[in-house]
């Protein structure tokens, strides 16, 4: 006769990886509904900075022409996470708890039941919707210097505008600049090489690498170096 001993040993592998599963699901909503002032500090303060890891090294990424969409999203998901992590620890999950403490049925049990969940999809809603259509804030401007130890001294603001479908753009400066190349993908959109360096092209000109028109302007010194790069999303360009 088997013992209730033998009987728990001798339990099947997914019982006990749900049993595990469960009690991970229920620690992690122990922490997550923990509403002690230090716990939502805690909290609030991690998801900002992991946000905040997230947002950037996803434009990082995404600066060096890596084409991943999921990228799009975890730049998404760190963006609207700076905001929404210390939302939802300092305000939403203080008001729900206390919404179920007081409620007395109607809309306000069921948002007080349901408002983890409310909260979760409207994050994750408004991830999707960045993630597929970013918007300007969203995306960090990485400019790379590439070459000599004199890089560092051609260092001009580039400047650029459009209008009816056409972008301008120029340097502050020119010193040091012997040429200026502008590509988009893997398409050479046009060359300037003598000073101002001010130069104009269609937005029609420009692909999409991850979603996002865009384009690279590389400024070469005299042996024909890259000294300086700079990306622009189409997005980010200021309209006159």
């Amino acid at each position: 006769m088997t013992s209730h001993t033998d009987a728990d040993t001798t339990a099947s592998p997914l019982a006990f990886i749900r049993r595990v599963l469960g009690q991970a699901w229920r620690d992690l909503l122990s922490i997550y509904y923990a509403n002690t002032t230090i716990w939502r500090l805690l909290k609030s303060v991690g998801l900002l900075f992991f946000g905040f890891f997230c947002w950037s090294a996803s434009n990082l990424v995404l600066s060096y022409g890596v084409d991943w969409t999921i990228l799009q999203y975890t730049r998404a998901y760190g963006f609207v996470l700076i905001l929404w992590g210390p939302l939802t620890h300092a305000v939403i999950v203080p008001l729900v708890i206390r919404l179920r403490r007081t409620a007395d049925g109607g809309l306000t049990r069921m948002i007080a039941r349901q408002g983890s969940k409310i909260n979760l999809s409207i994050f994750l809603a408004i991830v999707l919707v960045l993630g597929t259509a970013p918007i300007s804030p969203m995306m960090l401007d990485f400019q790379s210097s590439i070459g000599s130890d004199s890089a560092s001294d051609v260092n001009p603001d580039l400047v650029c505008t459009r209008a009816e479908g056409t972008v301008h753009c120029h340097l502050s400066e020119s010193e040091g600049v012997d040429a200026v190349v502008v590509t988009s993908g893997d398409n050479e959109i046009t060359r300037v090489e003598e000073p101002p360096f001010e130069f104009t092209f269609q937005e029609s000109e420009l692909e999409e690498v991850v979603g996002q028109k865009e384009f690279v302007v590389e400024l070469h010194d005299e042996d024909a170096d890259t000294v300086r790069r700079y990306r622009r999303y189409l997005s980010s360009v200021p309209e006159e």
